[in-house]
């Protein structure tokens, strides 16, 4: 396993919406190490996801996990790990919530935006078995980001206003306590 580079914003690539893999792709050793090196970039970047067109490579694929522990996102509940290939979200209801999410591939920045409650979430493991599963919370709005990504959008896409967008140190310093105590709140209602 290796750890890639990860592709940042101004890089074409996570301005592409990437290709559904096939059945063939994915039992190939090719994709299959890019799977492996995609989970070892995103524990090496402390991430809580990673899409293929963030490593240079525009395919349906990402990886998602939230560890105990982890420096960058320690209010997320935790999500083992997870490898969704040509994922499709339906949300099915319009209940939303105001997160402020960051991102691997624009290092350093945070904002405001707002993530459906909750979605379903169908899509094919690394083996290619299909699984259909709903996601709450902070959760679901792990899985939307990272769909995001093989879609082409970035965080800042879906911000509404951006007079929230600020650095990481400034959103320690001055946003994260509000955040938490709202996220804390969204957790007891609908789950992780």
């Amino acid at each position: 396993m290796a750890v890639l580079p990860i592709r940042e914003l101004g890089d074409p690539v996570l301005r592409q919406p990437a290709r559904e893999v096939s059945p063939e792709e994915l039992r190939g050793a090719e994709v299959q190490r890019l799977i492996d090196d995609m989970i070892e970039t995103m524990r090496a970047a402390d991430g809580a996801g990673l899409a293929a067109p963030q490593v240079g490579v525009s395919l349906r694929i990402a990886v998602i996990e939230v560890r105990p522990g982890n420096r960058r996102y320690p209010y997320k509940p935790p999500i083992p790990l997870t490898v969704i290939v040509n994922p499709e979200l339906t949300a099915p209801g319009e209940a939303t919530f105001a997160t402020n999410e960051g991102c691997l591939s624009m290092p350093n920045l945070r904002g405001d935006l707002e993530r459906f409650e909750n979605i379903t979430a169908r899509y094919l493991d690394r083996e290619g078995k299909p699984h259909e599963e709903t996601r709450r919370g902070l959760t679901a709005g792990t899985f939307q980001h990272e769909v995001d990504h093989l879609d082409g959008i970035l965080f800042v896409d879906r911000m509404a206003d951006l007079s929230s967008l600020s650095t990481w140190e400034q959103f320690e310093r001055f946003g994260k306590d509000e955040f938490v105590e709202r996220i804390t709140a969204l957790v007891e209602r609908v789950g992780s």
